[in-house]
């Protein structure tokens, strides 16, 4: 299904296996999915410049986790099929959603509110949600490595840890432990872990999540994360916009976080609002503009979902595999 009803934003277009959606379009896929979510959980769920409104759940999410329900009742009659034909008993394993894109993109509160919509769901309500920060290597490890300045790009991340977490998971381990990261320490916290305990869907969340290897070395062998994927979607918007949002991200962190003495970047809480967009737009090009033209732009095509944000934050285009 597609439509002419909007022009392409930015100029990008659908690759051909994938079929291209309006938003209007999109909506229309709703069906009769309730909004079970209240304006105070959708307050709960929104992050520090990502503002998410009712409109964008009813159009874009509701739609989305219909197609979801739809893949893990699929997903469970085709396991059925592999148990019956192995003659053993039915194990219900964790269906295992991807959301990549750049730093700034929205991803955290597009994973959190996707998660408390399929939570709602009755033959899924146990959803829960893990980020590829906890797999980072530790400050100490980066400093060592002198990748500091690369957190974030493949080789930044513990990938053996990531694949045999994920590897767990889809075994259907009874408990599943993942690092925690402290983003006001910028850092692993030491002996904290998230423990995952067989869930009906796993929302795996991270830059490089799609990523075929790590960094194009061998470090992380033939499998990579993308294997344990039973659906992956990839938040997407122009440069220019996602810079923009990093930068009033990095400002609201200034006047907040930042000024607490126990944040890694405490040393920029004076800075003034013209030295902190210089500094934020530094930070963006040398670092997050370089990893998403090197490493994280360069997946988009592999997801199943695309989603492209207009300047505003909200979801304008989706781009859904076909082929």
């Amino acid at each position: 299904m597609a439509s002419d009803e909007l022009p392409c934003i930015g100029g990008e277009r659908a690759p051909r296996s994938h079929a291209t959606f309006s938003r209007r379009d999109w909506a229309g896929l709703r069906a009769n999915v309730p909004l079970m979510l209240s304006e105070a959980d959708l307050t709960a769920l929104r992050g520090v410049t990502d503002y998410v409104t009712r409109e964008e759940v009813e159009e874009i999410f509701l739609p989305l986790t219909r197609l979801l329900n739809l893949h893990v009742r699929a997903a469970r009659g085709l396991t059925r099929v592999t148990d019956d034909f192995l003659g053993r008993l039915p194990i219900r394993r964790p269906y295992i959603i991807a959301v990549a894109g750049s730093v700034a993109v929205g991803k955290s509160t597009f994973a959190r509110v996707l998660r408390a919509l399929l939570a709602k769901w009755p033959d899924h309500p146990t959803v829960e949600l893990v980020t590829t920060d906890g797999f980072l290597h530790p400050t100490r490890v980066l400093e060592e490595r002198g990748l500091m300045n690369r957190k974030g790009f493949p080789e930044s991340y513990d990938l053996p840890q990531m694949i045999a977490f994920l590897a767990n998971v889809r075994a259907n381990q009874a408990e599943v432990r993942a690092p925690v990261y402290s983003h006001e320490a910028y850092d692993i916290v030491p002996g904290r872990f998230q423990t995952v305990s067989r869930p009906d869907i796993l929302i795996f969340e991270g830059l490089n999540v799609l990523q075929l290897s790590s960094g194009g070395s061998s470090r992380g062998g033939s499998v990579v994360a993308s294997d344990f994927f039973d659906f992956s979607i990839y938040l997407d918007a122009d440069e220019a916009d996602i810079e923009r949002w990093y930068i009033a991200r990095f400002q609201a962190l200034q006047r907040t976080v930042f000024q607490r003495p126990t944040s890694y970047f405490h040393h920029f809480r004076d800075l003034s609002e013209a030295e902190a967009i210089e500094v934020a737009r530094d930070i963006w090009r040398r670092v997050n503009l370089a990893n998403l033209q090197s490493n994280i732009l360069p997946t988009r095509n592999r997801a199943e979902l695309v989603m492209r944000k207009r300047p505003d934050h909200a979801i304008g285009e989706l781009w859904l595999r076909e082929a």
